[in-house]
């Protein structure tokens, strides 16, 4: 079950692989997550130092959350996967030119997990190109509807 997506990550990126990733977080942190409070329009994956970490993501406290702790909503957070996967992505960054980018946010077995892609960007025409071809499959799903009333 999904609980945020980052739909800029599709318009703006080519997707190639999808991972799937553990999360440190704090106590008020998986709360506030549950209540629906993060956003992860303006976040992104780095390497540093063999391990991978989720920068810019936005998790807002809950007004209920505790006094003698100062919550950082855009706190660096650390990224859990198998040693395997964090060399083939530290591989693929480095050496081929792909961006490692937060997809969506979600739950896998009462777990909060993310979902991180291997992505290289898209340049403008590739955008305009995307945006036709959906315009044009709206366009077809409309005329399908009216010939079948």
């Amino acid at each position: 079950m999904s609980i945020v997506e980052n739909r800029k990550a599709f318009h703006d990126y080519f997707v190639e692989e999808r991972f799937e990733a553990g999360l440190v977080l704090s106590g008020w942190e998986v709360k506030a997550i549950r209540a629906g409070r993060a956003q992860l329009k303006e976040a992104y994956v780095i390497v540093r130092n063999g391990e991978i970490f989720l920068i810019g993501a936005h998790i807002s406290a809950l007004p209920e959350a505790s006094t003698h702790v100062q919550p950082d909503p855009v706190r660096t957070r650390k990224l859990l996967l198998h040693a395997e996967e964090i060399h083939k992505l530290v591989v693929k960054v480095e050496r081929a030119g792909y961006a490692l980018i937060p997809l969506n946010l979600h739950y896998t077995g009462g777990r909060i997990k993310l979902e991180i892609g291997l992505a290289r960007g898209k340049k403008q025409h590739d955008k305009r190109e995307a945006e036709k071809d959906r315009d044009w499959k709206r366009e077809q799903q409309q005329l399908l509807r009216t010939r079948n009333r």
